[in-house]
């Protein structure tokens, strides 16, 4: 029989299973799963091996191992490096409060400030710093002078408050016992007893007070050590254990995430070398969706972010229109994060607040839309001019009608709308409009072109009146009270055919300019629309001292900054991600980016109101026009040489045929409805202009109209002169 050696492995006391070892002949019991593992042991004898021998029994040679360490799950793992993570926060936030107690004990911040200064050589800040460190040393001196005063003041008070109630609980008791109520000792024992019973409540409370304060205070002092510090990253872990997942609520470890897959190489360095970022703000609820404010690494800057907002947006589960980063004004090197929840850009904005009730005010302003927290947006009238832009269907009219409906609510306004195309939008609210021309005709660009004239020589009315009042600007009382600087409007949809037109387009643009430059403070409102926005369609200089600006679903970046500004697509200020109105659906129709309408640029969606709706709105427009005492659609005055350029559309029109032109263009306007051809040569000879018989036809021709029009407006300049 063949000897066969064994080989006993131990671990421990216990002897583990025994393993043939060299040529066996017999394959053993049990243990044979360690064959396959690499052992490093020693072998030694296994107690009397000759005694073995005898017996029979196979001779045993014997590993004996060290015992293994055990291995940590990895959910210790976690849990330990989190509580760790946790309490180097609250030491590090406890740290950050001595330091703030030393600055303010020591004064660190101006002798911070003084040496910068001195490093910087600027000797102007530093004379100013060593000044305020002065005062500051001053007021702390006072202060701490005035502690005793402040002492005796309170000891005093104290004592005289215990005097008054000694006095006032001797005399209810009299008084009590005079009357026969009580026993005279009955209020002071009810006294003695509310006393009794607020030491014990105190008592009560004590001990949970003594016990949840130091939790309180821990908390607060990891909430401080988030808001001032980063957990080191051999606390946190390496980069692989951030969480990756697409999270849809991005919470601090989504936004972590969604940052670390944008494939920026300065980022991506960043996060190799254990960067994690300071929440200057936490995640919290916003409006419809999250806030989020973190401090961005060196080499990192948020334009960095905007160039990647598909990528992000992708990464937290949302669109591009439902994230916006920005940088905060007072916060450089802070990205600011708002995510919308999801979907909560689309569907039906609520209802216009004065679709069925109320009236407004021109110079309050009326709610055009709701931006993307749910707030509704307040859209200026007094001191503010429009432009808007954007694919057709977009809906930037339904803007301009939203604003105008609610300035028609307002009495004292007066309104003008020219429309370079042919359609109805602003059909319901003819009855109380002064003016309405719309179609693709050189006529209606003749009458904007008469009404952009007859407003900018209005102005000198308005200053004059003005300085009567010894006021700066129109304000609602004045307007009340004077006539002439009433409220005035003047809206222009479709201006590219006004600004791009051959004859008149370059001297549009200089009186548009000229006319909203001066009209800030005369109550004049000026709104230009236009579906393709570009220097010629809606002039820079024009758009330069626009305060609104509106920007719908657009092509380009170039068309883009053409309405919003130079830089603004780069900046974030982008309408480029809206989508607009197709066979398949609404797209984005309705929102648009805005600027001047908020503190800051923003995503906003407007109210819609439909034709129906607009209708009814206006009969309570007329209504509270002719409640006001003002007649109903009645303009103050009308110029009867505007009127003429206006009708003819540069045609030579006979006299008496002249009338019922201008019956149709301002049929509410009371001296047309009678006039006749006679009556109208002879009102043009009394404003300086004759109109020549040709073989007795008295034939009017627009040129001539147009000639006396620019002698006025030049005679008139020169008075100014």
């Amino acid at each position: 029989m063949t000897e066969v050696q064994h080989l006993r492995i131990v671990r421990d006391a216990a002897d583990a299973p025994t393993l043939p070892l060299g040529n066996e002949t017999e394959p053993a019991q049990s243990g044979t799963e360690l064959a396959a593992q690499i052992f490093d042991g020693e072998i030694v004898d296994d107690g009397e091996p000759q005694a073995q021998a005898e017996a029979g029994l196979p001779a045993l040679r014997t590993i004996r191992l060290p015992l293994p360490l055990p291995v940590p799950s990895e959910r210790t793992v976690t849990i330990a490096r989190g509580a760790l993570a946790a309490a180097v926060t609250t030491a590090q936030g406890s740290h950050s409060w001595t330091v703030r107690a030393w600055d303010s004990l020591t004064l660190g911040v101006y002798r911070r400030q003084i040496r910068s200064a001195e490093a910087a050589g600027d000797r102007e800040a530093l004379a100013e710093w060593q000044e305020r460190h002065h005062q500051a040393i001053t007021r702390r001196r006072d202060r701490l002078a005035g502690l005793p005063v402040l002492a005796w003041s309170m000891t005093k008070f104290a004592g005289g408050v215990l005097a008054g109630g000694v006095v006032l609980t001797v005399g209810a008791s009299t008084l009590v016992w005079a009357v026969g109520a009580a026993e005279w000792m009955t209020i002071p024992r009810a006294i003695a007893t509310a006393i009794r019973w607020g030491v014990s409540t105190v008592e009560v409370l004590l001990g949970p007070a003594l016990v949840a304060a130091p939790v309180a205070i821990g908390w607060a002092a990891w909430r401080e050590g988030r808001r001032r510090s980063e957990v080191p990253a051999w606390v946190a872990g390496d980069s692989d254990d951030t969480p990756t997942g697409r999270d849809v609520i991005p919470d601090e470890s989504a936004i972590l995430a969604a940052l670390r897959h944008l494939e920026l190489a300065p980022l991506n360095k960043a996060f190799k070398s254990g960067w994690r970022p300071r929440f200057v703000l936490p995640t919290e609820r916003d409006g419809k969706g999250y806030h989020t404010q973190l401090e961005l690494p060196r080499g990192v800057n948020v334009e960095m972010i905007n160039n990647k907002k598909k990528l992000l947006a992708h990464n937290l589960v949302r669109f591009p229109v439902e994230v916006w980063p920005t940088e905060p004004r007072d916060k450089p090197g802070v990205l600011d994060l708002w995510v919308a929840d999801q979907g909560a850009l689309s569907g039906p904005v609520d209802p216009w607040p004065l679709l069925h009730k109320g009236s407004a005010d021109y110079f309050r302003g009326v709610p055009v839309a709701v931006d993307i927290r749910g707030r509704t947006i307040i859209g200026r009238l007094s001191e503010a001019n429009y432009a808007a832009a954007g694919m057709m269907g977009s809906g930037k009219s339904t803007l301009f009608i939203t604003l105008l409906l609610g300035a028609l609510l307002d009495p004292l306004v007066t309104a003008e709308v020219f429309v370079m195309a042919d359609n109805a939008d602003y059909e319901p609210m003819q009855p109380r409009l002064r003016t309405l021309r719309t179609g693709q005709g050189d006529d209606v660009v003749e009458a904007c072109m008469a009404a952009l004239r007859r407003t900018y020589n209005e102005l000198s009315v308005r200053g004059k009146a003005l300085r009567e009042h010894d006021a700066r600007a129109v304000t609602r009382e004045l307007a009340e009270k004077d006539e002439r600087l009433r409220p005035r409007i003047l809206v222009i949809d479709e201006c590219q055919a006004l600004f791009m037109h051959e004859e008149f387009g370059e001297e549009a643009a200089e009186i548009a300019v000229k006319l909203e430059s001066a009209a800030r403070k005369y109550a004049v409102t000026l709104m230009y629309a236009t579906p393709e926005p570009s220097t010629d369609s809606l002039p820079r200089r024009l758009i330069s001292i626009t305060s609104n600006k509106a920007c719908f679903a657009i092509g380009d970046q170039l068309s883009n900054d053409a309405i919003l500004g130079t830089g603004s697509y780069k900046a974030g200020i982008s309408a480029v991600g809206l989508v607009p109105k197709t066979d398949e659906g609404p797209g984005d129709v309705g929102t648009f980016m805005g600027r001047g309408f908020t503190p800051r640029p923003g995503l906003l969606r407007g109210y819609y109101v439909s034709q129906s709706d607009a209708r009814a709105v206006v009969e309570r427009a007329m209504k509270l026009r002719e409640q006001a005492g003002i007649t109903s659609g009645t303009p103050e005055r009308r110029d009867l040489l505007e009127d003429l350029a206006a009708v003819l559309g540069g045609q030579t029109i006979k006299a008496a045929d002249v009338p019922a032109l201008l019956r149709e263009h301002a049929p509410q306007w009371a001296p047309y409805r009678s006039l006749t051809g006679k009556q109208l040569v002879a009102d043009l000879a009394d404003l300086g202009v004759k109109v020549p018989s040709t073989g007795n036809r008295w034939e009017i021709d627009a040129a001539l109209i147009r000639e006396a029009l620019n002698r006025r407006q030049a005679d008139e300049e020169q008075d100014e002169s």
